[in-house]
This record gives structure tokens, sequence and C-alpha cells, in this order.
């Protein structure tokens, strides 16, 4: 889907210094994102990534723009294992760089995207959020698969489920990779994919996705 959308894929290392995981992204160190209880520090100032913005640094250290890219790759959080969360999960970003991109341009592609995943008749809407490497940013949720929008226990009556992470790239990240911002804008958004693919899917756990049950894998294959 992304392909026909004009995204290539690039890819990172897992392991990471804090100038591609945080510095680079506009993440201060007062921010509590760089917890060392919230990371998986190896040694100073090197950890597991803990999402896969970094490789949209290091894309962007050696490519001038225009960039149109998604990155794929696993993430790593400490947190309690249940049935939403992991403390290793797989993340897809998407970034696109280039001059007169607008909030327009992020609203339509994940439009597109997700339409085509999960159906035409999925809604989608966006509200106002705050994430260090975006601005403005904003979350973007889609209705409920299971009732349409109608309200249920598994959107806890909304209609609506949250789903990513999205905005336009904050110019001190542009600065930050020497990108000049008064000349190229950007988008950047995020999702885990054990997530969407439990919505697609209708898995109850996330844990589904380690345990190596054939009889669950092998409706992937």
């Amino acid at each position: 889907i992304c392909g026909q959308l004009g995204f290539t894929v690039a890819e990172g290392p897992e392991i990471e210094d804090e100038w591609h995981n945080f510095i680079a992204l506009n993440i201060p160190p007062e921010h509590p994102a760089r917890d060392p209880l919230d990371n998986y520090y190896i040694r100073d100032n090197l950890l597991l990534r803990t999402q896969t913005s970094t490789v949209q640094i290091r894309v962007m250290e050696t490519q001038p723009p225009p960039v149109r890219m998604i990155m794929p790759g696993r993430v790593y959080r400490p947190d309690t294992v249940d049935a939403g969360h992991s403390n290793m999960f797989h993340q897809l970003e998407g970034l696109w760089v280039e001059e007169g991109v607008t909030f327009a341009h992020l609203k339509t592609v994940l439009a597109m995207f997700f339409h085509s995943f999960l159906g035409p008749q999925v809604k989608t809407r966006f509200r106002p959020s705050f994430f260090p490497f975006t601005e403005p940013s904003a979350e973007m949720d889609i209705s409920c698969l299971l009732c349409g929008g109608e309200g249920c226990p598994a959107c806890k009556r909304s209609g609506w489920i949250e789903l990513l992470g999205c905005g336009m790239v904050d110019p001190n990240v542009l600065k930050a990779v020497g990108y000049d911002p008064e000349k190229v804008t950007g988008f950047a958004f995020g999702f885990g994919v054990e997530r969407v693919t439990m919505l697609k899917y209708r898995v109850d756990s996330i844990r589904a996705f380690f345990e190596n049950d054939l009889r669950f894998l092998r409706q992937f294959a």
C-alpha cells in the first residue's frame, strides 16, 4: 500500500545512541521519555531504540529532500506485558519531507492507507495532541470496526478507537539534520503494527503474536 503511495522502505539499527533516539528528535534531557526506568539502556548513551523515528533522522542526515519513506522495525519499551502491551513490538513510521508538504497531505495519505487496509467504510478523525518532534501534533482515531461507530464495549461506547500519532515535522528536527525549515516542510506518523493487525483480525491479545502457536500463525502465512 505504501509503495503505491510513493513511499520507499528504510531500516536502521535497533541499538541507538541518544542523539538519534532523543536529541535530534527535539526530546530534551528533562523529558520523562528519557527516564532510565522507561528505556533499555545498554550503557551510557546507548539503548535499545524506543521508536523507529531514529531511522527518520538517519535518512535525513544522509539524503537531501525530497524524502518519502516508511520505517518498519522492532522497538523496545519496558512496559508491563498484558493483552495490549509488550516490551517489544513492531512499529511502522512514515515520513514525507519536501517543499510545500502540508497537513492536508498527511490526512490524505493516512485516509488512503487505512481505507485500503481496513476497508472503505472506516472513518477517521484527528484530535490535537503533543509530541516533541512534531508541531502541530495530532492523534488519529478510526471508527470502531466492531460496531461501525455506534458504540460498544470495545470502543468504550465512544464509537472511536485511538490508532496513531502524527503531525508536521518540528522545525527543530529539520534543523538538526541540516534541512532548512524555511524551504521544506514535512509530516510524520507512526503506529504499532500489532495493534492495527489486532483490530483487522479481531485478535484479543498482543501476546498471541509472540507465543509461536502455529494454529494462530498459519492464518498470516
